[in-house]
């Protein structure tokens, strides 16, 4: 719980200076960001390695690194494009002793080898599945959280990929949220 007020803390200030999250969203800090991001971790309970695409302010990918602290072999990939996001994860990460790597790139240009594949607020699902394709082909399971959107944007992806093994599962921080559960493409 201290990691969690501290990166709470650190959230609220990075957020002062660069556009992190919906300034409007951090007095719900609680329940709209650390509970959303912390449920991924009972639908792959004995995951040990983690890749968040578009990782931007951390969610889920810090929430997660803290929760795995102490778990042996733990490690999670905090992956993004914009320099500017990852220069306020790396102190993040630092600051906390997480068991996480702050990568600057486009995630699907990476040959990680991951149980789960995550992200949240970084593309439509069909774009998202494009981003992490190669995650998935390595056998990572995709756990993405989703708005009320969800079930559109699964039927949407499943028009290019009628294959697509996915389902959707109710979310404990918000009765309109959804994760999209992908086994496989």
């Amino acid at each position: 719980m201290a990691d969690l007020e501290r990166y709470r803390l650190m959230l609220e200030e990075g957020n002062a200076v660069m556009n992190l999250v919906g300034p409007a969203t951090l007095p719900d800090f609680w329940s709209r960001h650390a509970l959303d991001s912390a449920q991924l971790r009972d639908h792959a309970p004995d995951a040990r390695t983690w890749a968040d695409l578009g990782a931007g302010a951390g969610l889920p990918g810090v929430v997660l690194a803290i929760l795995l602290k102490g778990v042996e072999g733990a490690r999670v990939w905090l992956i993004d494009s914009q320099t500017k996001r990852c220069r306020f994860l790396q102190p993040v990460v630092d600051a906390l002793a997480l068991p996480a790597e702050v990568i600057d790139a486009r995630a699907e240009t990476l040959k990680l080898k991951a149980d789960v594949v995550t992200a949240r607020a970084c593309a439509p699902m069909d774009r998202l599945l494009d981003f992490a394709d190669p995650y998935l082909k390595r056998g990572a399971l995709g756990l993405f959280l989703k708005g009320e959107q969800a079930e559109t944007e699964l039927a949407e992806a499943r028009r290019r990929r009628p294959r697509l093994d996915a389902d959707l599962l109710p979310s404990v921080s918000d009765p309109r949220g959804r994760i999209v559960r992908i086994r496989s493409l």
